[in-house]
């Protein structure tokens, strides 16, 4: 019996600590950042460079996710959404949150720097410092446009990846950055407008707290607006071809109707609903990317 209860309490353990990562975000980083290697090659990147990549990568993007336990551990207990998280519920002391952050960031920047190339390790660790501390611990805190300027750090995965293939910055991985830029408040604030209650009651300035939910409607339906033509550069630029036009054309449409829903005919549903769909949105606009570039189809016929 007590050999089944030491088990199951290392399961746990295992658990809480997979936890602090946010696995599933940094799922979706290290989706964008991949397809990011695999559209710096005209054919297949080498295979060595995209494992210690995605390894590298996914490591300090869980770091940065358990920093951010840490930092918003008192914030987190109030609100519905976060109050089970380890370290907001004592399962994980700080200390052990900040140990674990420092051994993932560490292995991750050493596998960078070593199994790939310096510039893609201090870009990494750069966007770690953005998101854990320049975003965490005094944007998030200060302006209602946190999300705005701090999702920056969240888009650089893709440019992470070019770099890691190619060494050097691109203007095309710059253009993938530019996407997620745009796609990251339209995406956030609508699980705000959700969860206004409990970011008001922790006094944090979201906008839908410090301006008001029919305001952060509009702000959404106008940043999907934008976000609609920053997916058409890659295709106008010549990044892209027929598929990758097709298909973000398809899938902003799409984002914009929840948008415009969200405006002017939400029910209480409504804005999860749009954050769900954003999620979808970006995996799968990503997915379009890596199809085009290896089944590239021009729709003009050039003699």
């Amino acid at each position: 019996m007590a050999t089944i209860l030491a088990s199951r309490h290392g399961i746990s353990r295992w658990r809480d600590y997979l936890e602090l990562t946010k696995p599933k975000v940094v799922a979706l980083l290290v989706l964008t950042a991949w397809v990011g290697m695999m559209l710096a090659s005209p054919g297949l990147p080498d295979v060595a460079v995209v494992v210690f990549a995605t390894i590298g990568i996914g490591l300090l993007s869980g770091a940065a996710a358990a920093l951010n336990h840490v930092v918003d551990q008192r914030i987190d207990a109030q609100m519905a959404r976060t109050h089970s998280r380890p370290v907001a519920k004592g399962r994980v002391s700080s200390q052990q949150a900040v140990a674990f952050a420092c051994a993932l960031a560490a292995m991750g920047f050493v596998l960078l720097y070593l199994g790939v190339n310096s510039l893609t390790a201090w870009l990494t660790l750069l966007s770690l410092f953005g998101y854990a501390v320049v975003y965490t611990m005094f944007l998030k805190r200060a302006t209602p446009q946190n999300i705005v300027i701090g999702g920056l750090a969240g888009a650089m995965p893709p440019l992470l990846g070019w770099t890691a293939v190619t060494g050097d910055i691109h203007g095309y991985a710059l253009l993938l950055v530019m996407i997620i830029f745009a796609w990251t408040p339209p995406h956030f604030w609508a699980l705000a407008i959700h969860r206004r209650d409990d970011y008001a009651k922790v006094n944090m300035p979201m906008l839908p707290v410090t301006h008001g939910i029919e305001y952060t409607k509009s702000a959404i339906l106008l940043y999907t607006v934008l976000l609609c033509l920053v997916c058409l550069l890659p295709y106008i630029v010549g990044m892209t071809g027929a598929v990758y036009l097709l298909g973000s054309t398809v899938l902003n449409l799409r984002f914009l109707q929840y948008a415009w829903k969200l405006k002017f005919n939400a029910d209480s549903k409504t804005a999860m609903a749009t954050f769900k769909f954003s999620i979808v949105h970006l995996m799968v606009l990503f997915l379009v990317l890596l199809v085009d570039h290896y089944f590239k189809v021009s729709p003009f016929y050039v003699s």
